[in-house]
């Protein structure tokens, strides 16, 4: 398949200073990962190996600790390392019509460009003057909820934002194990926080001695104030999943044809949870991809976002708009029967 979003990339990468920046965008990476490895030595030597005199209580905190630890590295590689899923190439508008769109002399008759080009598409939203989302730059229609990322350059499917700490998109492609990584991130430094808590009291009463007192007060406050801000960073992603939102339309209400709406995608809670982490109960803690959907098709609610019985149930109600796109594909991977 032709791959216009990497050729649409290749004009980037002329210039005596693109590896430059492209090394710059992975010290937030390098950054984290020199502090958990840091973490582990202080944790596991400093602390079970060094401090703590209790052989059950020695056993009991390495094994939990080397579970949070993994399942931690794990969900953040899964984010860092997650491919951007490509646009599918029915949205790249071709050659000779993005000719005729940049030689019509008004933005009707561009209106009517993309109209007419997007009339098979699955696209619901707007912009905010009612018109088709076009992106320049990738010469395509936007999907619904996709949007332009001028760091990665190219569009992102449910782009959520760009987050340096992880040197990637947050979306579609990634976003279950983005929510995965901050859970376990902050279960992780509480764990932490919480262990070496009564070795800090000790340390002020005078009680230890060597240097390995320092990493442990370091460690307590370090994994202390990552616990105080992941704590609300989790929790507001929490928000955004039970209501199906992403960062940007928490921020810019999407828009359709009937305007805007801040609950357009949103299915009732656990349907929303589901979106992103599938119905497969024993794979939701685990950063296996599991999201239901492409990306491309969403379903638009018309009932209570409270109802849980909307997928396939006698009680759902589709709009019009939604019967004139193509069925979107949830129940592919959950057995549920495909929304008419």
């Amino acid at each position: 398949m032709y791959n216009y979003n990497t050729v649409n990339r290749m004009g980037k990468q002329n210039g005596s200073c693109w590896w430059f920046v492209k090394a710059a965008k992975w010290i937030p990476v390098i950054f984290i990962l020199t502090i958990v490895l840091w973490s582990y030595y202080a944790y596991v030597v400093q602390l079970c190996f060094y401090t703590v005199d209790n052989y059950v209580q020695k056993a009991f905190y390495l094994f939990f600790y080397h579970i949070l630890f993994l399942l931690f590295l794990w969900s953040y590689w899964q984010t860092v390392f997650t491919d951007l899923i490509e646009i599918p190439y029915k949205f790249k508008i071709p050659d000779a019509e993005m000719e005729k769109f940049h030689q019509a002399g008004t933005e009707e008759a561009q209106r009517q460009i993309l109209e007419r080009f997007a009339q098979g598409l699955p696209v619901t939203n707007r912009t905010i003057k009612g018109v088709i989302r076009f992106c320049e730059k990738c010469q395509l229609i936007k999907p619904d909820r996709a949007h332009h990322c001028s760091v990665c350059s190219t569009c992102v499917l449910k782009m959520d934002h760009h987050c340096p700490w992880v040197n990637n998109c947050v979306g579609f492609h990634n976003y279950k194990f983005f929510m995965l990584f901050l859970a376990y991130a902050l279960l992780y430094c509480i764990f932490i926080t919480a262990t070496s808590l009564q070795y800090l009291i000790r340390f002020w009463k005078g009680e230890l001695d060597g240097m390995g007192r320092f990493h442990l007060l370091f460690l307590f406050f370090v994994a202390l104030m990552f616990a105080v801000s992941l704590t609300s960073l989790f929790f507001y992603h929490c928000y955004l999943v039970l209501h199906n939102r992403s960062t940007l339309e928490a921020f810019t209400p999407p828009m359709f044809r009937t305007g805007k709406d801040k609950d357009g995608f949103s299915l009732g809670k656990y349907n929303n949870f589901q979106e992103v982490f599938g119905d497969n109960r024993k794979l939701w803690f685990l950063p296996i991809f599991t999201s239901f959907g492409d990306g491309v098709n969403f379903p638009e609610r018309l009932c209570n976002e409270d109802t849980h019985t909307l997928l396939g149930h006698t009680t759902q109600q589709w709009g019009d708009e939604t019967e004139l796109d193509s069925p979107p594909p949830y129940g592919s991977q959950s057995g549920l029967p495909l929304i008419k």
